[in-house]
């Protein structure tokens, strides 16, 4: 805090729920949330709005609060000039969306927190990222003279950006006809290739990202395709990120992202949504590779979850901060004399696993736990049995994370977000498909029902927010597609037909508040929500898959369960569609990647009825198939693919298209066909 602010003051900020919003209550700025009582000011008052975006695990956001939204006299600047309005990114990603298209058309980056200036009615004028304080106030007071002094300038700047924000989010136009094909997805890889690091994994630049959803395509593709350098370059990356900094070798869990190479020094905040997606990535990659470290980095993470990102009621929490006690990364790391004292005896054994005060070692002394080695190749290496390693290392995360719970925790935000919620349930049911963990399955159905018992509304729509008991802001299409998605998954382990009856009843939701039929595409916003500058469509696939993408492939499943022609040319119109792109920016489309290969290798449809139904489903656990769905039931059912299908025996029939091979008795048997 700086000299002389009140620290007792609040602002309007106080009301509200967002753990983000309420970091910025006492900030000594006249801070408005968004909504109509800002614009409404604004507008009384003529002057131009500050939209200020950030997140609560934002290290940068942190940093400029500090400098700037906490200095009596810069606040005092800004309160005066301007109506500062404070916005959660992750409660409004369409504002965010909006703003951030503004800011990389002006300055040619984006990134949090975000800060864009804008008219009364919303135009964007001037923004930028991260400002100092002595730059901050400059572009206060330089902005603020030329709105007084030659406002119809400003007032045409904006409505030029206005138009490039519009013009930016105009989707591609339809190339009817465009053939779906196995050498987009092959071109794809050749030109993604050129940028594998085949020392460290992962893309040859830094920082590095995780993200799950290009490993899973490359997965999938080095699978159908044989191609093994792809396959080489998906383990190398997966073992490098299990083994590095970036995972919490004490308390499980996956960091943002490593701003190294090595994988070695995480970004240190941690992400409900990364998390996630890499318990399904490591689930499907555990099929593929059958590799010891995979199991363990599922279980390891999901105890994180349940541990640590878990409120009461089954809803999963956003995010852990980075910071604690100001400084990035403080409770993680340990210095050499700290894991002495807490570990006694097994010190030299956790410090020639954990390479403590060798590459571990990073700032002031202090070490980032890192690996490696798999624990198989350390036992033989250092002459213990692997049981007994197991058993020590028990031991010595146990005391090591006793230690760590006794230190000032980062800040958690505990709102839960449908979509975060629902790639979390989705994880989970890869998870126990995977490895049968009973208790994962219960964790993901506990959540369902919370999301749609606390989270839909009477009218079928869902809310994007839920806290503290109470469900709100009006659902974004990420919400629904990603719900859709973990629905079927959940369909796909149970044979409960409730799953896919919700998952239909929210995409014919989505479809008549979303879809723009001129072009195919969903937009971001449904259309009962209050209209923006733009109305923001997610095409390209990013830390977390564009939800058109997602959606598309919830439309291709649901259209194949429920023998629905209308939602699988929906789903191949918007993959005709976005196809004409994905080559350049391969990156940027692996979500639509994984779609092509549904259409473009045989997809099968596992149908297994009768009473052991479940039990033949379990069989496929260790088996690696990435096209393919399954469906089933122990008794009756409506679905059109089952009928004829309900014989004495549990039976199981591998169907490609509307082809069924002969059906088969036993999970074995069925391999062979699949093959």
């Amino acid at each position: 805090m700086q000299q002389g602010q009140d620290t007792d003051r609040t602002n309007r900020l106080i009301r509200e729920t967002s753990p983000y919003l309420l970091q910025h209550a006492r900030n000594p700025v006249d801070w408005f949330p968004w909504g109509e009582e800002a614009f409404a000011k604004a507008k009384a008052e003529n002057k131009l709005l500050l939209v200020s975006i950030g997140y609560s695990s934002c290290h940068w956001c942190h940093v400029m609060e500090r400098e700037c939204f906490e200095d009596a006299t810069i606040a005092q600047v800004m309160s005066d000039r301007y109506v500062c309005v404070k916005v959660d990114r992750e409660e409004r990603p369409d504002v965010d969306q909006v703003y951030m298209t503004a800011v990389q058309l002006m300055t040619g980056r984006g990134g949090w927190p975000l800060n864009c200036f804008t008219l009364p009615d919303g135009k964007p004028v001037y923004g930028g990222t991260y400002f100092p304080p002595a730059q901050w106030t400059r572009v206060l007071t330089d902005l603020h003279r030329t709105w007084s002094s030659d406002a119809e300038r400003v007032v045409k700047h904006a409505e030029q950006l206005r138009q490039g924000v519009v013009q930016n989010m105009m989707v591609p136009p339809s190339e009817e006809g465009h053939p779906l094909s196995r050498r987009t997805t092959e071109a794809m890889v050749e030109q993604w290739a050129k940028e594998f690091d085949h020392v460290h994994g992962g893309p040859d630049r830094v920082p590095k990202f995780p993200m799950p959803n290009n490993y899973e395509f490359l997965l999938r593709h080095g699978h159908l395709a044989r191609n093994s350098n792809v396959l080489e370059h998906v383990e190398l990356s997966l073992d490098r990120m299990a083994l590095g900094g970036i995972f919490d070798q004490v308390g499980g869990g996956f960091a943002r992202y490593s701003t190294d190479a090595l994988w070695k020094v995480p970004h240190f905040e941690k992400m409900l949504y990364d998390n996630a997606q890499l318990i399904s990535l490591y689930s499907q990659a555990y099929q593929a590779f059958r590799k010891p470290l995979y199991k363990d980095t599922v279980a390891r993470t999901i105890d994180f979850i349940e541990r640590e990102m878990t409120s009461p009621e089954g809803a999963f929490f956003s995010a852990l901060d980075a910071d604690s006690e100001g400084v990035e990364g403080l409770y993680y790391v340990w210095t050499s004399a700290e894991l002495q004292a807490v570990l006694g005896d097994d010190f030299e054994l956790a410090k020639a696993y954990f390479d403590i005060d060798g590459q571990a070692l990073w700032e002031e002394g202090r070490n980032i736990l890192r690996r490696g080695m798999p624990d198989a190749e350390f036992a033989r290496a250092f002459g213990i049995a692997g049981t007994e390693l197991a058993t020590k290392l028990d031991r010595i995360r146990k005391e090591l994370l006793t230690v760590r719970e006794k230190r000032i925790r980062p800040a958690l935000d505990d709102k839960a977000l449908t979509s975060w919620n629902a790639l979390m349930v989705k994880g989970l049911c890869d998870a126990y498909e995977v490895f049968l963990e009973p208790r994962w399955l219960s964790m993901a159905q506990r959540n369902a029902e919370l999301l749609l018992g606390k989270c839909k509304q009477p009218n079928g729509a869902l809310w994007h927010s839920y806290k503290d008991g109470v469900a709100s802001i009006n659902g974004y299409l990420e919400d629904y597609c990603f719900l859709i998605e973990a629905l079927i998954a959940l369909y796909n382990i149970t044979f409960e037909e409730r799953w896919l009856n919700e998952a239909h009843a929210l995409c014919e939701h989505a479809t008549r508040h979303f879809h723009d039929r001129s072009t195919g595409f969903f937009h971001f916003t449904s259309d009962l929500d209050a209209a923006l500058i733009a109305r923001p469509i997610e095409l390209a696939d990013n830390v977390i898959p564009a939800s058109n993408s997602s959606l598309a492939k919830g439309l291709f499943l649901l259209g194949t369960l429920l023998d629905d022609a209308r939602y699988l040319e929906m789903s191949e119109h918007l993959l005709a569609s976005i196809a004409p792109r994905m080559v350049d920016h391969p990156t940027g489309h692996s979500n639509w990647a994984q779609l092509m290969l549904w259409h473009t290798h045989p997809f099968h449809v596992i149908a297994i009825t009768g009473p052991e139904a479940i039990a033949l489903r379990q069989g496929f656990a260790t088996h690696c198939i990435p096209n393919r769905v399954f469906i089933g039931s122990t008794s009756s059912s409506t679905l059109p693919l089952l009928k004829d299908k309900m014989l004495p025996a549990s039976t199981i029939f591998v169907c490609v298209g509307k082809t069924c091979q002969l059906p088969v008795p036993t999970v074995e048997e069925a391999i062979r066909e699949l093959q």
